[in-house]
């Protein structure tokens, strides 16, 4: 099994290699566009495949245990190592990356973005994938860096290429937030490794801050935190998110919103709550606060969005929905309890599910009516998909309400355990301003639930087709195959949440030394 996940890590990358060589005449067929887009969908099935083996591998009876390990010296004199492996708090991040980064494959061969040639393309998307699976499998600080910044450039180019309009000012933006979020995160990782004697996240871990005196600790978690917050991102350090989603192409948004937000998260979950303790304890009441006021900014940027005459572009109100929705995880974490904790590891899967579908459906919908504009797309009468295309309006619809949390669905576990955390925090942090963050939240979930559904009644409701006008084509049989795992995980894990809360609370009881549950 340590050789799987090796080869998940590193697979993409053999792949993007090979992607920029010439097709071989037996495979290159009619178009060799055409052989290098099937060449990335064969590569991001396998790795899909090698992490659904993985999956089944897992022993689900230790999921706080790391799995699937490989560990080997790499740079000695700094103490650096090639550690990878898997619990039940990264296996389903890496199931969740491999699922989406196929799945954009797959939408990108029927409906490649345009822009530059299609073998720089399908290279980036898989670089671009091995280096956030490996930002969830690597156990050494260096390593996860190293990892944290690969996805970078691949995402730079995607936006800047093969974008909309807006898209060379959005992705340095992009970059140079994240590289200076970045600059500060490094140096908190290494005052770490170097006061503690160790760049290993596990024995790191173990040591629960034992080594690292209280000054350290919360000079280090300022440090990583203010990294790991950009990339979140937390409000106030969000304003490259709206611009990046905005210009990005349809499977750039999906995978910005699915995957890579949640390496921010997820460093909080697997580095600043386990080896800074005392560090986190200082600073959760202030993330807390920032996180309760994403949730409040998020929305109401959403309602303005969504009024009449505002203009507002549906991707971009997606956008900073995920601000809204990422602040419920960063409310999660802060509680520093095991049901905040899994929570917010529910959350990320779920919001990874639920909005990567909403950046497709929206595409979809940019692609019939040349915009995402939502005064356009609502004109006289609405868009009226039920009337128009009543699949696609069923499916947006769906969407739509899985996103504003509805029971039943994946959005409704992660932010009701959040605010639950929020009622009890961990011991040391003040109950009374916790249970304020929780009835903010709370407000907050009422803000989302009324601009998704004034989205849902703009776009999908509205007059009769008039007599003469073009029909739009409903969903195609690409985009069902695409679409249709997102759709049936998000039922799965709304109606069954003991699959993926049977993974991550062991783990996350152990990654807190006996937190209070």
């Amino acid at each position: 099994m340590q050789f799987l996940l090796a080869l998940i890590v590193a697979g993409p990358l053999v792949g993007a290699a090979a992607a920029l060589l010439p097709a071989p005449p037996g495979l290159r067929g009619n178009s060799p566009d055409q052989a290098v887009l099937r060449h990335g969908v064969t590569v991001t099935g396998v790795i899909l495949l090698a992490a659904i083996v993985l999956a089944l591998g897992f022993d689900h009876d230790r999921p706080s245990a790391m799995q699937a390990t490989t560990d080997v010296s790499w740079i000695p004199a700094l103490g650096v190592r090639i550690h990878l492996g898997v619990d039940g708090i990264s296996l389903p991040l890496l199931l969740l990356t491999a699922l989406l980064t196929f799945l954009c494959a797959l939408y990108s061969y029927f409906k490649m973005p345009s822009g530059p040639s299609p073998k720089a393309f399908v290279a980036l998307l898989l670089v671009l994938e091995s280096g956030t699976l490996a930002t969830f499998a690597v156990l050494d600080l260096v390593l996860f860096f190293l990892a944290f910044e690969t996805v970078l450039i691949p995402m730079y180019f995607l936006i800047a290429r093969w974008g909309g309009e807006g898209r060379r000012a959005a992705s340095w933006k992009f970059v140079l937030y994240t590289l200076l979020g970045s600059v500060v995160m490094l140096l908190g990782l290494l005052l770490i490794g170097i006061k503690a004697g160790t760049f290993d996240m596990v024995a790191l871990a173990t040591d629960n801050g034992r080594g690292l005196t209280t000054t350290v600790q919360v000079v280090a978690v300022l440090a990583i935190g203010l990294g790991l917050a950009v990339k979140t991102p937390m409000w106030p350090l969000h304003s490259w998110l709206p611009d990046a989603h905005t210009a990005a192409p349809t499977v750039g948004s999906v995978l910005l919103a699915g995957v890579l937000l949640k390496m921010g998260t997820y460093g909080f979950v697997r580095i600043v709550l386990p080896i800074a303790p005392d560090g986190m304890r200082t600073f959760a009441p202030y993330l807390a606060a920032f996180a309760v006021a994403g949730i409040i900014y998020g929305s109401l940027a959403c309602l303005a969005l969504v009024r009449p005459g505002n203009k507002g572009d549906l991707k971009r109100l997606i956008a900073y929905s995920s601000v809204g929705h990422m602040g419920f995880v960063l409310l999660g974490i802060a509680t520093m309890t095991p049901t905040g904790v899994n929570g917010a590891l529910f959350a990320n899967i779920a919001h990874g599910l639920i909005t990567g579908l909403l950046f497709f459906l929206v595409g979809a919908l940019k692609d019939r009516y040349g915009t995402a504009d939502l005064d356009t797309l609502a004109g006289a009468t609405g868009a009226a998909l039920y009337g128009r295309a009543p699949r696609l309006g069923a499916l947006l619809a769906f969407a739509a309400v899985a996103s504003l949390g509805l029971p039943g669905l994946a959005g409704f576990w992660g932010e009701m355990l959040a605010l639950f955390g929020a009622f009890d925090p961990a011991e040391g942090l003040s109950r009374p301003a916790f249970l304020t963050f929780m009835a903010i939240g709370g407000l907050g979930t009422l803000l989302t639930a009324a601009y998704l559904l004034l989205v849902v009644r703009r776009v999908c409701m509205g007059g009769p087709r008039p007599a003469g006008e073009t029909p739009i084509a409903d969903v195609q049989g690409y985009e069902v195959a695409a679409w249709s795992p997102l759709v049936a995980l998000t039922v799965l894990a709304g109606l069954w949440p003991a699959v993926l809360l049977g993974l991550t609370d062991p783990a996350v009881q152990q990654l807190l030394a006996g937190g209070k549950p």
